[in-house]
C-alpha cells in the first residue's frame, strides 16, 4: 500500500423512500475538486480525524462523518464500510478512498453555499436514468457504487448484502473513442489480470456506459 497517497472517506447515505431505497447525492460547483459531478458527501482526512485510532480506516470514516455534516448539514449513523477505492496512477492528485454505507438521522438537509449546489435524495434508478440522457455527470466509483445499490429495495436490504470489503485498483485503457476502467479480475487489467475472456471494467465511450463483471 501507498503510504504517500492522502487518504479520504465517503458516505453512502441511504434512506428509504416512497419508490424505495433513496441515496444521498450532492452536485458540486461547476469549478474545484470534481467540477459539476454528482457525488456522495465525503472528503480529505484531516489531522482531527487520525487523533483518535483506529488507523487508517478509522481515520476516514470520522471523515465521512464530518463532511457530511460539513457538506449536507445532517448527522449519519450505523456506518459499515463498503469498498476501498485507489484511483490511477496518471491523476493528478491522489486519494485512497474509503466507501461507507451510512444510514441518514431523519435532519433537513442544509447543503453548504459556495461548496454544494444541490443536495437530494434520489433513487440509483433514477440517477441512471439522468446519467443515461447527459443530464447527471458521475465518476466511476459513484457509478459503480449505485450500479450495486439498484439490486436493493430497501435500506435493510443494502446493509444484509455488505459482506467483504470491496477493493478497487482503477487502471485506465484509452479507446478509439472515450475510456474503460479495468479493475482486478479483468483479462486485461495490467497488474492483476484474470483469465483470458474474464471481465471486470465500465466502458465510457457512450452513453448509456456498460459495466461488465463475471
Amino acid at each position: 500500500m501507498d503510504a504517500t497517497m492522502r487518504v479520504a472517506g465517503t458516505a453512502v447515505v441511504l434512506r428509504d423512500g416512497a419508490d424505495g431505497l433513496e441515496v444521498l447525492l450532492l452536485r458540486r460547483p461547476a469549478t474545484g475538486s470534481f467540477p459539476g459531478a454528482w457525488v456522495f458527501p465525503g472528503g480529505r482526512v484531516d489531522p482531527d480525524d487520525e487523533r483518535e485510532g483506529g488507523g487508517e480506516e478509522g481515520a476516514a470514516l470520522r471523515a465521512a462523518v464530518r463532511e457530511t455534516r460539513e457538506e449536507a448539514g445532517i448527522g449519519i449513523r450505523d456506518l459499515v464500510t463498503l469498498s476501498r477505492w485507489v484511483p490511477p496512477a496518471e491523476t493528478p492528485v491522489r486519494f485512497r478512498t474509503w466507501f461507507f454505507l451510512a444510514r441518514e438521522s431523519g435532519e433537513r438537509l442544509r447543503p453548504n453555499p459556495g461548496e454544494i449546489e444541490e443536495a437530494v435524495w434520489m433513487t440509483p434508478a433514477r440517477a441512471f436514468e439522468r446519467h443515461a440522457t447527459g443530464e447527471l455527470t458521475l465518476f466511476p466509483p459513484t457509478w459503480v457504487t449505485l450500479h450495486a445499490l439498484r439490486e436493493h429495495p430497501t435500506v435493510n436490504d443494502a446493509w444484509a448484502a455488505v459482506s467483504a470489503v470491496a477493493r478497487y485498483e482503477t487502471r485506465m485503457q484509452r479507446l478509439e473513442r472515450g475510456t474503460r476502467a479495468l479493475w482486478a479480475g479483468d483479462e486485461e487489467h495490467p497488474d492483476e489480470p484474470g483469465a483470458p475472456g474474464a471481465r471486470h471494467r465500465l466502458t465510457m465511450s457512450d452513453l448509456p456506459w456498460v459495466y461488465e463483471r463475471d
